[in-house]
């Protein structure tokens, strides 16, 4: 413990200056000596610690995301260097460094906070053993010995001794059912944090060896944690459990909100903002512009999600557009001209079919067409040409039949030509 103690003590004093300005906030509502204020002093310290490492966080998810779209080129180089491992490791960099991708960067938020809860570890302990530590003088050393979490010691361990909790002030009945408690709920939250990340947020398209390790952490993390659990403090198995439950709902609202692509959780999320857009007619915030502007840029390497997501648009008559907004298109509304003509969308004029003409108006030579005058035509070889006279052909190019009713000469079944003269009937 000293030689961790030598090796951290440049962060073991503002972690213990920081817990004990919580504390003097919560120890004028709670009390100095309860275990509530210096319970909430914990939480503080470690919710104060998390949004710090927000940009890291952020940077976490890209560099998982980036790491899974490179998954296929990662398979191939492994097969085609399988038995050369130098030339592998060579490729592997190669194709790290143009993408500007770092395997290590999705560790960042563990390894940034590794320091701060070794520093924790120390300080609880120092307050265990009795010694002062940091800006935690005496009176401050006692009133966290006194300091009780559900019965428990905040500096007692699971594998203490009877007389080393009695010393503290507590049962060892108590101690051990309160860390057993704290060490399956907080196993419980890293396997729920690692199910739900492998069950709803990632690209399920790709089956790499990569999904196989998440898997397996999605086992040993929870083991792992249960393993070292019985050596911890009440105090850090308190920084643990709420570090987990935050991580928790952090990656839950990263699923719903920013899905990565090909997942389950980005097929739900653009089912959501079909409907969103199809009720408003619009794309409202500016992250759902960024994921439609994202879509619309991919063009035919969209995935299964993203082409039933713009169909999807299509039939509510709304166009996708590349700076991610959204249009009514062609097919939904038209606008209309200045004379009323019906124009597109596109700002043609809308082509418009042919009245359907009644029985009656074929039967007397056909409508007017539509924006046809009434004044009588020029043409007096057309006018003054007998009806019946016209052949069948221009009849029905205008749309009408010979008025009267009368047939045209040529009818289906019927020989053209001259006819043979009935004979007369014999009697």
């Amino acid at each position: 413990m000293d030689t961790i103690a030598s090796l951290f003590s440049f962060i073991t004093t503002p972690v213990s200056w920081v817990i004990v300005q919580f504390h003097s906030v919560y120890g004028a509502i709670f009390g100095p000596d309860t275990g509530w204020a210096w319970g909430l002093s914990i939480v503080s310290l470690v919710i104060l610690i998390r949004i710090c490492l927000i940009p890291l966080f952020v940077k976490q998810i890209k560099s998982t995301r980036a790491m899974q779209t490179l998954q296929p080129e990662m398979k191939k180089i492994q097969e085609r260097y399988k038995n050369d491992k130098q030339r592998q490791s060579e490729e592997m960099m190669k194709l790290y460094k143009e993408t500007g991708t770092n395997p290590l960067s999705s560790c960042l938020p563990i390894l940034a906070q590794s320091p701060f809860f070794f520093a924790l570890y120390h300080v609880l302990n120092s307050i265990a053993t009795g010694d002062t530590i940091g800006v935690i003088n005496q009176s401050l050393l006692q009133s966290a010995q006194k300091a009780h979490i559900v019965g428990a010691p905040l500096a007692a361990k699971f594998t203490d001794s009877a007389s080393k909790v009695e010393a503290l002030g507590a049962s060892l009945t108590d101690v051990r059912v309160v860390t057993a408690i704290m060490i399956v709920l907080m196993s419980a939250s890293q396997f729920f944090t690692q199910r739900q990340l492998m069950t709803k947020n990632v690209d399920t398209t790709v089956k790499t060896p990569f999904m196989q390790q998440q898997k397996m952490l999605m086992y040993v993390f929870p083991v792992m944690f249960a393993v070292f659990g019985i050596n911890f403090p009440v105090g850090v198995l308190v920084y643990w459990l709420t570090t987990n439950v935050w991580t928790m709902g952090q990656q839950m609202y990263v699923i719903h909100n920013n899905p990565t692509p090909g997942s389950k959780a980005q097929a739900s999320y653009l089912d959501r903002l079909t409907k969103h857009i199809a009720q408003h007619n619009k794309v409202g915030k500016r992250r759902d512009r960024a994921i439609v502007k994202a879509i619309v840029a991919k063009g035919r390497d969209r995935n299964e999600f993203e082409r039933k997501f713009i169909n999807g648009l299509s039939k509510a008559g709304l166009a996708a557009q590349p700076d991610g907004t959204v249009i009514k298109s062609d097919s939904a509304a038209t606008a209309q001209a200045e004379d009323g003509t019906p124009m597109s969308a596109g700002g043609t004029p809308k082509r418009q079919q042919p009245k359907r003409q009644s029985k009656s108006q074929r039967q007397h030579g056909g409508a007017k067409a539509a924006g046809e005058t009434d004044e009588p035509k020029t043409s007096l070889t057309k006018s003054e040409e007998p009806e019946d006279t016209k052949p069948a052909a221009a009849a029905k190019k205008g749309g009408a039949k010979p008025a009267g009713g009368t047939r045209s000469k040529a009818q289906s079944g019927q020989r053209k030509g001259p006819q043979r003269p009935k004979s007369p009937s014999k009697k």
